[in-house]
């Protein structure tokens, strides 16, 4: 008697990295805690010993949030890595399939991209965990930055290859990139890629003391930020331009708000290049400026957020594969958006309305902003843990087929 006991997961595919990219985006929104809240003198991030110092010396909401945060940081930080392990061990037996085989011969291809982009994640959430759970780290942390890069210019050379491999079978042999097929916004999934090491580069001009590190911190995350900028808008356009012609594909309607997170941590790369100009380069900008730019970035995530949302509405999507009896790992797309506007909330809260004295910070108004931000993040965690249920869980009795 065949068993015929089998979950979601088990019909692997590459979108199933997202699974790892949603928990690791999930322990940013906690770090984004002590990163607002923690005094840390002396350095552009908390560290532990600033994080042992508040709690110490705080009040108890300020020692309940931290706690809160470390264990969610450690939580999501935990998953983050097993996922990716798991996808890992998963995706080298799926490369000897005929389904990876034709999976690469279609639009879908650009799927793979999602490995590039889930391991350049997990180096951002190696980061954190170390800065929260490791004393002594900002001491010798300008010795790791050579090595961050490194790691990050690899998972770069990696998403290239990808990409090159994609565009060199469609733009060289006519006829086998089907325009059909190209109505949604899946394609812009490789600038997602891109745009996750550009903010990973990013970090050591933001942190590093070394002009030489600040520099060619600037100089890679500019060349993979615009390089995702411009392979964004290219396939933002004839994306769009397919749906109005064929409608959105039902499946993949979450791609409508990946425009969000690519916006939150190109968002956040600007943050960290102007940080690094104004330590070692001597280049300022006002604080108006900053408040203007993430309300710019704010804007438009909230319309691609409210767009999304009325086509998945439109098309049942929820129904469908959240809560009916359809299981797409397409949807771990949807945790994206809500993580990325949790974040850039917070930024726009502390570093726009805080910094220039339109919101005085920890008043009422402050918490009732913030608590946008938090609502999102607590929407997230329940949609990871939903899925993870769903996809991952023990699987349910399937008819008994006889053998034959």
């Amino acid at each position: 008697m065949p068993n015929t006991r089998s979950r979601p997961a088990d019909s692997y595919s590459p979108l199933y990295f997202l699974a790892s990219l949603g928990a690791g985006g999930l322990a940013v929104t906690f770090f984004m805690y002590l990163f607002f809240w923690v005094p840390h003198p002396g350095q552009p991030v908390p560290v532990f010993e600033d994080i042992m110092a508040a709690f110490q010396t705080g009040d108890t909401p300020l020692q309940a949030a931290i706690v809160i945060a470390m264990l969610g940081i450690a939580l999501f930080g935990f998953l983050n890595i097993k996922a990716l392990v798991w996808n890992i061990g998963q995706y080298r037996a799926f490369r000897q399939t005929e389904a990876y085989r034709k999976l690469t011969t279609t639009n879908a291809e650009t799927q793979l991209l999602a490995m590039p982009l889930a391991l350049a994640m997990t180096v951002n959430v190696g980061f954190i965990l170390g800065l929260v759970f490791v004393p002594g780290l900002w001491g010798i942390v300008e010795y790791f930055f050579p090595f961050a890069m490194a790691a990050f210019v690899a998972i770069g050379v990696l998403a290239f290859r990808m990409v090159a491999d994609f565009l060199g079978r469609v733009l060289t042999k006519g006829g086998v990139f089907d325009v059909t097929a190209h109505n949604s916004f899946a394609q812009l999934l490789p600038a997602f890629a891109i745009s996750m090491v550009a903010v990973g580069l990013a970090a050591p001009a933001a942190m590093s003391t070394t002009p030489l590190i600040q520099g060619i911190s600037l100089i890679a995350s500019t060349f993979f930020g615009f390089t995702a900028i411009v392979y964004a808008v290219v396939a933002a356009i004839t994306g769009f331009n397919s749906m109005l012609h064929y409608g959105t594909a039902r499946e993949s309607g979450p791609t409508l708000m990946v425009v969000v997170p690519i916006l939150t941590v190109l968002g956040i790369m600007f943050l960290r290049q102007n940080h690094g100009l104004h330590v070692s380069f001597d280049s300022h900008t006002a604080k108006a400026d900053d408040l203007v730019f993430l309300t710019r970035i704010l804007s438009v995530q909230v319309l691609f957020a409210l767009l999304g949302l009325l086509v998945l509405r439109r098309q049942g999507y929820f129904a469908a594969f959240l809560f009916g009896e359809g299981n797409s790992p397409g949807a771990y797309a949807l945790v994206c958006p809500g993580v990325a506007l949790s974040v850039m909330t917070h930024f726009w809260i502390n570093k726009g309305l805080v910094a220039n004295g339109l919101v005085a910070k920890f008043s009422t108004g402050y918490w009732a902003l913030t608590a946008v931000a938090l609502a999102l993040q607590v929407a997230m965690i329940w949609l990871v843990f939903h899925l993870n249920r769903r996809h991952f869980g023990r699987p349910a009795q399937g008819r008994v087929v006889p053998a034959e």
